[in-house]
């Protein structure tokens, strides 16, 4: 959820026909314009991204009210520069293959998945990968019935026919997470081989400038343009009749008020199945995304671990993320839920603190805090929020159905062990929450173990779009070539998480969800308990101490891929 609000910029309106203009004589070009000179496109905006990087993590420091020597300037780094520079060095490689004639998928594990689903291994990727995420793995699974050669046949999408293009499409920024519009932008560009315009969402005016110089590359070819302005900016570039698609990030009720309206129109056009924007539409809109512990016996350090991770899913960006965890799913009979949730509490409550910066943020926690008259302040903070006792089987609770978009957390109970309270997780989060953006389970790796075949067709019963065991799922948005977006299926009328999927740096086809598997604890504990994992606490933690060095390093290295980068990387992701 990323709403466009609306702005009183003094900024002069765009000139909306001359920029689609410049686009579509760009498209032309672009049509023309052969795969080799494609990436090193990509190498040159690799190259503007990383001069920017600095004057970008100080810009979102600003919009996001940090202190710039806060840990958590760590958090800007990594779903900023680096998100982009990982995926720019990414697509760069796919088009690389494809330009050589070469199998996109060459030398990728793709393994069976339930479902007569394949799995294409994204992660780790490379041996930079299995040192920097080390412990870390993640999957794209395909769509049902695919063969290997279908796969394979299609990797690189619209790239394997570059002169077809496909028009002028529209991208609205989000507001939220700052490497999402450049991101969106490349997907179009490439993935959909259509020239574009960003609309910035006002919340990321400030970044305007930062954006025109990591996509000058782009724009002085007519690629790409980048205009701000509110809703009626946005609304008359989607209604252009020189925009061929459009693709937003953002919340369902903006989705709808584009595709169908607002009010006593909206309603009617969605009764009548006639949409005032008939263009094809792709979207990523968030939900309610649930965080499902599974019983086992866990150590002391297990406990408090777990806790800082669930917190983290919860308070990262203040809890403005699409994909923060939302919803806690505990089983009524493990011995140790109690002991859990005070450690929760704990880590809510010494988090460090933060503004709730995103417009309305404080509204949206103030309403959820009305409703559950019970909600509790862990250690007095203003606005985190936990809601305890929430029934799974009650129809009218609103936990369940509104993407808080801020620090709250819900936290439910199902009875049962093992399989028996899996089965249930699974079945709750497909019919309870609303939204398939991503889902996080949590287990012991002798729990993970004892399930065995189990745990795999539980995730393939999950309708998400990500699913993480032992990590977030934001991991997954941060993979380059792993895919992000709604499960798929939705449509329209009822549109729930999106339609479409973004990211995708080796262009699949055909692709369901991701799946990423994580270490259960950091190292050295991992190492000592029999884990083959060295990573330590992972800087994307609320309670990194070095997140903020430490995502400087990984960013500077992700634009500059080298081994002598590597031991001060470890230094400070160790310190953490």
């Amino acid at each position: 959820m990323t709403d466009q609000p609306s702005t009183h910029s003094t900024t002069p309106a765009p000139d909306i026909d001359g920029l689609i203009d410049r686009l579509a004589i760009g498209e032309r070009a672009w049509a023309r314009t052969h795969l080799s000179e494609r990436r090193d496109l990509l190498l040159d905006v690799a190259s503007a991204t990383a001069a920017t990087a600095d004057t970008w993590v100080r810009t979102a420091a600003d919009i996001k009210q940090l202190n710039p020597a806060s840990p958590l300037l760590g958090e800007e780094w990594l779903s900023g520069p680096y998100a982009v520079l990982t995926y720019l060095q990414a697509l760069q490689e796919t088009l690389r293959r494809l330009d050589e004639g070469g199998d996109v998928l060459a030398g990728t594990r793709i393994t069976r998945a339930p479902g007569d689903r394949l799995a294409v291994q994204v992660l780790p990727y490379d041996t930079y990968d299995k040192l920097l995420m080390n412990g870390f793995h993640a999957e794209v699974w395909s769509t049902p019935g695919i063969t290997p050669e279908q796969l394979r046949a299609t990797a690189g999408l619209t790239q394997r026919t570059p002169r077809q293009t496909r028009g002028v499409a529209l991208v609205l920024g989000a507001g939220n997470v700052l490497s999402i519009p450049p991101l969106d932008v490349l997907y179009q560009l490439f993935a959909e081989n259509r020239t574009a315009i960003l609309k910035l969402n006002p919340t990321t005016d400030a970044l305007a400038d930062v954006y025109r110089a990591m996509f000058k590359p782009l724009t002085d070819r007519g690629l790409v343009e980048i205009v701000t302005g509110g809703p009626k900016t946005g609304g008359a570039l989607a209604g252009h009749p020189g925009i061929a698609a459009v693709h937003m990030t953002g919340s369902e009720a903006t989705h709808d008020a584009v595709v169908w309206g607002t009010g006593e129109t909206a309603t009617a056009a969605k009764a009548a199945g006639t949409p005032k924007l008939s263009k094809p539409m792709t979207s990523e809109l968030g939900g309610v995304s649930p965080i499902i512990i599974l019983p086992g016996e866990w150590s002391e350090a297990d406990l408090r671990y777990q806790a800082e991770h669930v917190a983290t899913m919860r308070l990262h960006n203040s809890g403005c993320n699409c994909v923060a965890g939302q919803i806690l799913i505990l089983s009524s009979d493990w011995p140790q839920k109690n002991a859990f949730l005070t450690a929760l509490r704990r880590a809510f409550a010494t988090a460090p603190a933060r503004p709730a910066w995103y417009p309305g943020c404080e509204a949206r926690v103030q309403a959820a805090r009305d409703l559950h008259p019970g909600a509790e302040q862990p250690g007095g903070t203003p606005e985190r929020t936990l809601l305890t006792g929430l029934d799974l089987t009650d129809p009218d609770e609103t936990a369940f159905t509104t993407e808080y978009f801020g620090p709250v957390l819900g936290v439910a109970e199902i009875p049962g062990t093992a399989n028996q309270f899996l089965d249930a997780a699974v079945t709750a989060a497909n019919e309870r929450l609303h939204g398939t953006l991503g889902a996080n389970l949590i287990a012991h790796p002798d729990t993970l173990k004892s399930l065995g075949h189990t745990l795999r067709a539980a995730i393939a019963d999950l309708r998400y779009g990500t699913i993480a065991i032992n990590a977030w799922t934001g991991v997954g948005y941060a993979t380059p070539r792993a895919t992000w977006g709604a499960y798929p299926g939705h449509v329209l009328d009822d549109v729930q998480s999106g339609i479409g999927i973004v990211h995708n740096a080796l262009l699949l086809d055909h692709a369901e969800r991701t799946v990423v598997t994580g270490p259960f604890r950091p190292a050295p504990r991992s190492i000592l308990n029999g884990e083959a994992s060295i990573a330590p606490k992972p800087p994307w933690f609320v309670t990194n101490t070095t997140a903020a060095r430490t995502g400087r390093l990984l960013t500077e290295f992700a634009a500059n891929p080298r081994w002598q980068d590597l031991p001060a990387i470890f230094a400070s992701a160790l310190r953490g």
